[in-house]
């Protein structure tokens, strides 16, 4: 199987020696107006989001109105809209005259712009636009559709929830044999915002990913409040994140509930930024902040009586203390020093250095 440990989008590199790569998701929660997404975009840059993304979709593209209004199970956070999913969908919709003006603005902010498309039109209008595509989750078996995406030679953030691996692996094999650039993302797909969605997040999916796909980039797209399953999915090796993103959690609309706003966002992210800083390289060293934690903490052999030169080293004239001077003996090394003559005079409480012995 052919696939990078490194991408490019735009000129960041996503790889695991790298920051994690925050998108924000905006999705729907310009709420139908243009000057909404365009603040969003400042308030996602502000709040330390590397992309604002968009859903480009269009409500005959995406949904049955037949399908829904005729479905009897299954509606889950749907149930509870005011409008039909059609007229959701229509009313929230990123209207395709508005991308050169968020494009603009995405320029002007200094954040990447980018978007998952759900038909081919918005292949056609947007590939000139973007240097990245997020596949949603729902589309995870469209396999037509995601080939054509992975033909556009552009690095493809596959998101795979309330999917198994059966279907992680077709679509996996459909995007990795035609381009190697993929970053593949857990995800669980519940928009309720319910507290009980954390325990089926299931990050150890991720090291499930890590496993089969070594070396593959790794992704987090999270629909929980809060910036928890991040940090943890950031510790499992996730070097891209997606959350939604809103100026306010009481708006109305289907995303705002379980969104992070621009308070929320930040926090996650300096916290995710210390994280990354405690990680470290999992070498085990005495770390350049700890040079003059070792003299003061460790213990060294310490004369509990005054010595006279030649005179050889007991059990009895030997005691371990801090602090331990960088030429001294460790309490481990004792038997190196019993038995040997000190070469000068030692008082009551001197440390045995490397030079103090004969022989």
């Amino acid at each position: 199987m052919n696939y990078k440990n490194e991408i490019f989008i735009d000129e960041r590199r996503i790889a695991f020696d790298e920051p994690t790569y925050f998108i924000a998701d905006i999705a729907a929660n310009h709420d139908g107006d243009l000057n909404r997404a365009k603040d969003l975009i400042y308030k996602a840059k502000e709040a330390g989001a590397d992309c604002a993304k968009f859903q480009h979709f269009l409500p005959d593209k995406i949904v049955s109105d037949y399908g829904f209004k005729h479905l009897t199970t299954g509606q889950s956070h749907q149930a509870k809209w005011e409008k039909s999913v059609y007229e959701i969908y229509e009313q929230y919709h990123c209207k395709r005259e508005w991308t050169l003006e968020l494009v603009k603005t995405c320029k002007d902010a200094g954040i990447e712009f980018m978007t998952t498309p759900y038909d081919y039109k918005a292949l056609e209008e947007l590939d000139q636009y973007v240097n990245a595509y997020k596949i949603g989750s729902g589309d995870i078996t469209w396999i037509e559709f995601i080939e054509k995406i992975a033909k556009l030679n552009k690095p493809v953030i596959m998101a795979c929830g309330a999917s198994d691996m059966n279907d992680v692996e077709r679509a996996v094999n459909a995007i990795t044999n035609i381009n190697p650039q993929i970053v593949l993302m857990q995800c669980n797909t519940n928009y309720t915002a319910s507290l009980e969605n954390y325990k089926y997040v299931n990050l150890n999916v991720i090291k499930t990913f890590a496993e089969k796909y070594p070396g593959m980039i790794l992704g987090l797209s999270d629909h929980t409040f809060g910036s928890a399953t991040v940090l943890g999915a950031v510790t499992l090796g996730v070097r891209v994140v997606e959350k939604h993103f809103t100026d306010d959690n009481n708006r109305k609309g289907p995303d705002h509930k379980f969104a992070m706003n621009p308070v929320t966002w930040r926090d996650m992210v300096d916290r995710t930024r210390e994280l990354e800083l405690a990680l470290g390289d999992g070498i085990k060293r005495v770390e350049g902040n700890e040079k003059d934690t070792v003299i003061v903490q460790r213990r060294c052999i310490r004369l509990k009586n005054d010595l006279k030169s030649g005179s050889k080293i007991t059990e009895n004239d030997i005691e371990f203390l801090r602090p331990a001077p960088t030429d001294a003996y460790f309490p481990y090394e004792k038997s190196s020093v019993i038995g040997k003559a000190v070469n000068k005079d030692k008082q009551q409480g001197d440390y045995i250095s490397r030079g103090d012995l004969i022989g």
